[in-house]
């Protein structure tokens, strides 16, 4: 008896030992459902994981988010509220076989004791194809749970057998009022936050770090952490530039092949598109901080200047370009200057996709319609022997004739893909344009093709 005493008191100081090992950030890790802070979406009260989770009826679930929103605390609150087995694994450090053996365990526990595992997977992203392929069997027949979590998009980084098997929860950055309320919960909780130590926080320290963290209560907290700790003096006194000298700068979450590359460009294209310059601006800040090559940026913009301002403002165009050239030829930083420019002149530009419109739809009809011929008189009457073939043969010089046009037929069957747009300079386009169309002669008859011509 005296034996089994001392090592239960043996455990709990080893736990204990293990407790104050751990950072805040993890020591703080919500216990109860009601504990938990954040992603009201989908676990609020009467949100549908909120509702699986008390009806009891859970699937295996994939987190999806940015780091510091949750995922990894929201598992272990599930574990606790279903008194599951609960395993932890994390992806980068775990093979093939340590998730074998976790699932024999897992087997083994149900067989035993009726007990249903948790398989907590962090940075499920990680494994290749063949390890998740090992989930599978026991995911499909209900052996394990698998809670995955994931920085990636799961669409692209997970296999499908396991997405079509598994609930998605995208978790989005916490808010401020989120990270205050985290903060000011450790800085009361005397058993694993820091309770025990007088702090004075100030309110413009609690903006900062609410602010700065970005949506990550890790960061948050490890700041506190750091600032609290390293005071020389009691109580302490949490100012602004304690709470400035006691987080770095934030690293931009930015895969140049990922998500945020791919959401950040359509943000700032739309952006363009939409007539926001102030919200393009931002974009474009968003990535230059996050080190996108300006080049890319670039490129877009001149896609922008003729996809959506089109004739609207033929400048546009050229103010892209040259955007684009001083790009390649100046670099950064000065290059941001010649981009912002650019960024703003298409956002305020007038807009038309009028040209857009009409490649789109003359490009289907290539693909889809019959080919139609060139016309005899407007093929290459250049080489010896043209002549005789015919080409060329009644062709009308435009300039020969009064306002330089002449009517003549350049298509063989009448088509219409340009329209302009009454915006902008386009809006002179279109009344030149329509002049000229209604002086085409609607009495004469389109010309067939010659049988030579279509064969």
């Amino acid at each position: 008896m005296a034996r089994k005493q001392s090592s239960h008191l043996f455990e709990e100081v080893h736990q204990a030992n293990a407790r104050k090992a751990q950072p805040l950030a993890a020591r703080m890790r919500p216990r109860t459902v009601d504990e938990f802070v954040g992603q009201e979406h989908f676990f609020g009260p009467g949100k549908l994981l909120r509702r699986m989770l008390q009806a009891d009826r859970l699937s295996s679930l994939i987190f999806y988010g940015p780091p510091g929103t949750g995922k990894t605390a929201l598992a272990h609150v599930i574990a606790q509220h279903t008194q599951c087995h609960f395993r932890p694994l994390n992806a980068v450090s775990s093979g093939t076989k340590e998730v074998r053996e976790l699932l024999q365990e897992a087997r083994r526990e149900l067989e035993d004791t009726a007990r249903r595992t948790i398989l907590f997977v962090d940075e499920l992203h990680r494994f290749n194809r063949a390890q998740q392929d090992v989930l599978l069997p026991d995911v499909e027949e209900g052996r394990v749970t698998l809670i995955g979590a994931t920085t990636q998009n799961p669409f692209f980084a997970i296999n499908s057998p396991l997405l079509s098997r598994s609930q998605i929860f995208t978790f989005e950055p916490l808010t401020r009022e989120h990270i205050k309320t985290l903060v000011q919960r450790a800085l009361a909780d005397r058993e694993r936050g820091l309770g025990n130590i007088p702090v004075n926080l100030h309110a413009d320290a609690l903006e900062f770090l609410a602010e700065i963290s970005d949506g990550d209560a890790r960061r948050a907290l490890t700041a506190l952490e750091i600032g609290v700790l390293s005071a020389q003096q009691k109580p302490v006194e949490f100012t602004l530039e304690v709470a400035q000298d006691s987080i770095q700068r934030k690293m931009l979450d930015y895969d140049p092949t990922g998500d945020a590359h791919y959401d950040l460009a359509s943000a700032f294209i739309k952006s363009m598109r939409g007539s926001d310059p102030d919200a393009a601006i931002y974009w474009l800040a968003r990535m230059l901080e996050a080190g996108e090559d300006p080049r890319f940026i670039a490129r877009r913009i001149v896609i922008c200047a003729s996809e959506d301002v089109g004739n609207a403002d033929p400048q546009a165009l050229v103010v892209a370009a040259a955007a684009l050239q001083a790009s390649e030829f100046v670099g950064l930083p000065e290059c941001q200057l010649a981009l912002a420019q650019a960024v703003t002149y298409i956002a305020t530009a007038p807009k038309s996709n009028a040209s857009t419109m009409a490649i789109s739809q003359a490009r289907d009809d290539v693909r889809s319609g019959r080919t139609l011929a060139v016309p005899e008189h407007l093929r290459d009457a250049s080489y010896r022997g043209a002549k005789k073939l015919g080409h060329g043969t009644g062709y009308q010089y435009s300039h020969d004739f009064e306002g330089g046009w002449v009517e003549q037929q350049y298509i063989p069957e009448a088509r219409r893909y340009y329209e302009p747009a009454e915006r902008g300079y386009e809006a002179e386009i279109k009344k030149r344009l329509d002049a000229l169309r209604a002086r085409q002669s609607d009495s004469q008859a389109r010309p067939p093709a010659s049988d030579k011509a279509t064969e």
